[in-house]
């Protein structure tokens, strides 16, 4: 198979979809790897990193997209790419088609099969191609929101951890998924004070168990949420239904009860937002003041990091591609529950409920796709 990896030209995009150890592993297994030229120097690797690892470098991603038989990405493709692809083109890749009607339409009117990072699946329930971008966007949540609590940022001028004798930063946590979890551990070790909220009580009872004195959590309602937002410096929005737009968690109006200058961090704005005042930033222009509030909403947050999440990137999805290279997508698919939770759009029709439940449009079982 040919695999192709465009450059990312989502703004202040650094990462790379495909590895020079991805690309040697392809090569070895017999098939060809087209990496367009500069694609990885973003993350730290050059093309002379690519061709040692028996990749070939194609100068324009038109090349790429006209040529290869499956396009592996990070971001999902904007505008000018989704007119590049092409019916029976495999595009594996993050989607979060759920609040993007535009994509999702240009996907489907391409003919393309597209499978979706976010959606692939594991034995355990989770979700193994989102995990370790979430774990990065985590960890950096607190770090970007103790940024943005800077007043000269707008913020309200309070260190996340205090001195002696002035108390830390209040950081509140929506959801204690992998996001939250790690959110929650590194805004603890900056000296916050941090409380997690979350509606499983399984998973409040194994934060208790691990966690502990780290930091507090708390059972989700509307009644905690609205007491807690009152008195905190940050909130993090870490929350996630699979595939499906985030719920709306914080309404414009609560913003009037916060105090003013304190930070809203939206790691769930892929997927739509999780506050009603979120709209995607970049990492040009990352924050934005609602009603004395600071919104941080970048949309690719670990793009900020792009050697450490390339990689880590690349090492959750790498045995999936070559997967779909040595059998093809049906076969691999059909042989793999978990990468057929991936996907999202086949042959003009969408394939995965969640985002036709959000979008309002018929969907196909991904079962009856792979027939």
């Amino acid at each position: 198979m040919k695999i192709g990896c465009p450059t990312e030209i989502k703004p202040q995009e650094f990462r790379v979809g495909m590895t020079p150890n991805a690309a040697g592993e392809a090569v070895a297994r017999g098939h060809q790897a087209l990496v367009q030229k500069g694609a990885g120097l973003g993350a730290g690797f050059s093309d002379e990193d690519y061709t040692a690892a028996g990749a070939q470098i194609i100068e324009t991603a038109e090349e790429i997209f006209a040529t290869a038989d499956m396009i592996v990405k990070v971001k999902e493709p904007q505008a000018g790419e989704r007119k590049m692809l092409r019916e029976g083109q495999l595009l594996f890749t993050y989607l979060h088609l759920a609040p993007d009607p535009k994509q999702t339409h240009d996907l489907l009117a391409s003919g393309c099969t597209a499978i979706a990072y976010e959606t692939v699946t594991d034995d355990r329930d989770g979700l193994p191609l989102l995990a370790p971008m979430s774990e990065v966007a985590g960890r950096l949540a607190p770090q970007v929101g103790a940024w943005t609590l800077q007043k000269a940022n707008g913020g309200r001028g309070v260190l996340m951890g205090g001195v002696p004798g002035v108390g830390p930063a209040k950081v509140v946590v929506m959801g204690g998924g992998v996001v939250g979890t790690h959110a929650a551990k590194i805004a603890a070790g900056m000296g916050a004070d941090v409380t997690v909220l979350d509606r499983s009580l399984p998973r409040l009872k194994y934060l208790d168990d691990v966690f502990g004195g780290t930091f507090k959590n708390q059972y989700s309602t509307a009644g905690a949420t609205a007491e807690l937002i009152r008195d905190a410096d940050m909130v993090i929005g870490a929350v996630l239904i699979p595939g499906a737009a985030a719920p709306k968690l914080i309404s414009r109006a609560q913003l009037g009860d916060m105090k003013p200058g304190a930070v809203l961090v939206d790691v769930a704005i892929d997927q739509g937002g999780c506050f009603e005042t979120s709209k995607a930033t970049t990492h040009a222009d990352p924050i934005y003041d609602v009603d004395g509030i600071m919104h941080y909403c970048v949309a690719n947050m670990p793009g900020a990091v792009a050697r450490t999440s390339t990689i880590a990137l690349g090492n959750a999805t790498m045995p999936f591609m070559l997967a779909l290279a040595d059998k093809g997508w049906k076969q691999a698919c059909a042989d793999d529950a978990h990468l057929l939770a991936g996907l999202n759009v086949h042959a003009g029709k969408l394939t995965y409920y969640a985002v036709g439940e959000a979008l309002g449009l018929d969907v196909m079982s991904p079962q009856l796709a792979i027939k």
